[in-house]
């Protein structure tokens, strides 16, 4: 298995959401604790989170085990938490895997087939859904200063990608990527039928 770290970006406030997303809870967990899991599931042997808005309320209820990063300035958009969590993934790892705290229906198989990739020769894997592509992402370690330099505002890693494509493999993946922006997006994860989960076959 390729020596690899995971990272979860959980510090926005959540404004749309009401709150830190990182606090909320789905099927008796909370979304942080959901996403370290899948992490630790999918094969990463360290993971670490991001922490930002109500970093010292995630830290007291975490359930998971992960090593706590904390940005200051999330207020200033999601690359300043990519920037953080990068720039803390220790020297031992070859590379790290990138998911976001909001995707509770991305599943340990997505992270094990992008690390499954790396060790195939891959610099960087995304997980693809149909034709969207989405978290985890696999980041070997060469890219992680240049990637983070080409973050800005709440674009993440998406400019680095598009310029240099020929590093990129696309990775098809079970699971579902939707983002929860909202409390109305996580009561809708419940729900059975076309307004409830959205689960892509593999």
């Amino acid at each position: 298995m390729k020596n690899t770290a995971g990272l979860v970006l959980a510090a926005g406030a959540g404004r749309r959401f009401g709150g830190p997303k990182a606090l909320a809870e789905f099927d008796g967990r909370s979304l942080l604790d959901r996403a370290v899991a899948t992490l630790h599931a999918g094969g990463c042997r360290q993971v670490l989170a991001v922490l930002g808005a109500g970093a010292e309320q995630a830290l007291s209820a975490a359930g998971e085990a992960f090593t706590p990063v904390l940005n200051r300035r999330w207020g200033q958009g999601l690359s300043t938490s990519l920037k953080a969590g990068l720039a803390a993934v220790p020297e031992r790892y070859d590379g790290v895997v990138v998911t976001l705290v909001d995707q509770p229906r991305i599943v340990p198989e997505a992270v094990r087939l992008v690390i499954d990739a790396a060790e195939e020769g891959a610099q960087i894997a995304v997980a693809v859904y149909g034709e969207q592509r989405g978290h985890p992402m696999y980041f070997a370690r060469e890219h992680l200063g240049a990637i983070a330099a080409e973050a800005a505002g709440d674009r993440g890693a998406r400019d680095f990608l598009a310029a240099h494509p020929q590093l990129v493999r696309e990775v098809a993946c079970p699971g579902d990527p939707l983002d929860v922006d909202t409390q109305a997006d996580l009561e809708a994860l419940t729900r059975p039928g076309p307004g409830g989960p959205h689960l892509i076959p593999s």
